[in-house]
């Protein structure tokens, strides 16, 4: 069969059922071969929303989507998305066109070298030479996607070899069953539990695997041991569960730092340094840790663990678990992280009944709209001052309900990203939480959206400006440059694109609006005026915690 054909026909065997793209004229053969295909391709504005929406959907199956474009400037347009996706650990095939091999070694039209440029942003990078290769090509660039750490990989398809026949056929997937760490580790790690008083739980990226948080639950719960996640692990723990700490990840001082800081062992579980670097709760780098992942730790000198644990996470926690369940552990001396939960129980409810007119205090837009999802809705947010307060006070039930881009950190995707969880999830609301600076980074998307009829509801905090680098400017210097920008007629822009639209004024009135978005069905889009006031009034609290807990 041609290449083309043979490409689909591997992909369709790997089990990928979505393309997002905006294809080129070196793309035409392999467009063409799609239309023979039950493999969905969806047409986007941008192919940074492509990336995005490839990312989204990979976060939440755990298998990978494509996100398509062509050579050049195609290429280049996807890359952001792609590095985010993966440092975000999400399983994501980029398919790119290139230009004929005839003309790649001379200056020619559109043509940069892809591959090179994919290198550091990728787990790999490849060029499809002869056509015979493609099953192999397929089948490694799905196995290492979905391996852990799971990641990008790209593969470019020149527009000559596209056309050329093979006689090869797709490779028949076979997973293979991760291994589990060593018993003398475990017994070890499980020794240095017991020799504790104080030990706390960082759960990271790798533990909303599902069976890794299950065993996780249940290690918990035997143990008593208290479990906070960074910004990428919420819902590895129940909000509601008396272990669960909340969240780690601002970088100045909060109540589940000072727990880390007290505890006098760190179980680091599926943690990810992209995310929130050791340096800051491990200050002094002599706190004893046992690390648990499915790779070796990242070499650090605020991370260098007294056990590793290497191999499946969920298969390590079960056998803690069984140890646990033999041979018991202390008594620990836990008091503190049951008083650190109240304070901040107490925190995230105190703007609960807000009433205040002209903005809406970021407290109470969290609190509301956590009170209109349910345990298993979702929630994506983007990048700005609005994913420090989602981060802080928003809290889930279950994994992968609460989708934060934080290795990466690129703007721009929950509107995209929301479409695609929609895709997954049809029968679940789903709702992204922006900035107006995140927001009109992908608004062409709108379109996307009304033309699928996505049952999304995007929130904007509209502030006028980039909010959280004038946070950050103003705890560093005490003042900000100029960061401000002017915004669309919100009202007018949905319209034009055909959505639901509502702008809300008060406070009293954010959590009626939200409710009606969410009973729309179609796109719908929200907009509150954000008291970014509150970030620095937080920054200044947060300075003033003391050691009361």
């Amino acid at each position: 069969m041609k290449a083309s054909d043979l490409l689909v026909r591997c992909l369709e065997t790997e089990g990928v059922t979505h393309i997002f793209g905006v294809p080129g004229e070196e793309n035409a053969d392999f467009m063409m071969s799609l239309e023979k295909s039950d493999i969905k391709f969806i047409i986007t504005r941008h192919e940074q929303g492509a990336a995005f929406m490839a990312e989204t959907y990979g976060r939440l199956t755990g298998n990978p989507a494509v996100c398509l474009g062509t050579l050049g400037p195609g290429a280049t347009n996807l890359i952001t998305g792609v590095a985010n996706a993966n440092m975000d650990r999400a399983p994501l095939i980029v398919l790119t066109g290139q230009a004929d091999t005839r003309r790649r070694h001379k200056e020619s039209h559109q043509v940069i070298d892809v591959v090179a440029m994919y290198a550091p942003v990728t787990k790999w990078a490849t060029s499809i030479e002869h056509a015979d290769s493609i099953p192999e090509i397929v089948r490694k660039a799905v196995r290492l996607a979905r391996a852990e750490k799971p990641g990008a990989v790209l593969i470019e398809l020149p527009e000559d070899i596209a056309k050329h026949d093979s006689e090869a056929k797709p490779l028949e997937p076979r997973r293979f069953r991760r291994p589990g760490a060593d018993d003398k580790i475990t017994d070890r790690a499980y020794d240095l539990l017991c020799s504790a008083k104080r030990p706390i739980i960082i759960a990271g990226n790798g533990t909303i695997r599902k069976r890794a948080s299950k065993q996780l639950r249940r290690f918990c719960q035997a143990t008593g041991i208290g479990a906070i996640s960074t910004f990428m692990a919420k819902g590895a723990v129940d909000r509601e569960a008396p272990y669960c700490l909340y969240t780690i990840g601002l970088q100045q001082k909060d109540y589940p730092a000072l727990a880390v800081e007290q505890s006098d062992l760190v179980i680091a579980l599926g943690y990810d340094l992209v995310e929130y670097p050791p340096s800051l709760w491990n200050t002094d780098a002599g706190k004893p840790i046992i690390h648990i992942d499915f790779l070796p730790a990242e070499i650090d000198a605020h991370y260098h663990p007294t056990v590793e644990l290497v191999g499946d996470l969920a298969h390590a926690l079960w056998a803690l678990n069984e140890r646990v369940e033999v041979r018991g552990v202390p008594d620990y001396d836990l008091d503190y992280q049951a008083a650190m939960r109240e304070q901040m129980r107490a925190d995230i409810a105190a703007h609960a009944d807000d009433d205040t007119e002209g903005t809406v205090r970021p407290q109470k837009l969290v609190w509301d709209i956590r009170a209109a999802l349910g345990p298993d809705d979702i929630l994506l947010s983007g990048v700005g001052a609005h994913k420090m307060w989602v981060a802080r006070y928003y809290h889930c039930h279950e994994p992968n309900t609460c989708l934060i881009p934080n290795g990466f950190c690129s703007m721009g995707l929950p509107l995209p990203g929301a479409i695609a969880a929609d895709m997954v999830c049809p029968d679940r609301n789903i709702v992204g939480v922006v900035g107006d600076g995140d927001f009109l980074m992908n608004v062409q998307e709108m379109e996307t959206a009304r033309r699928l009829n996505s049952d999304i509801t995007i929130v904007v905090w509209e502030d006028r400006g980039y909010g959280l680098i004038a946070w950050k400017q103003d705890n560093e210097f005490g003042a900000h440059t100029d960061l401000s920008f002017g915004n669309p007629n919100w009202r007018e822009l949905a319209r034009a694109f055909g959505w639901h639209g509502q702008v809300v004024s008060d406070a009293r009135d954010f959590a009626g609006a939200l409710r009606t978005a969410l009973d729309h069905k179609g796109p719908a889009l929200v907009v509150a005026p954000v008291d970014y006031r509150e970030n620095g009034l937080l920054s200044e609290r947060l300075g003033r915690i003391e050691y009361t807990i």
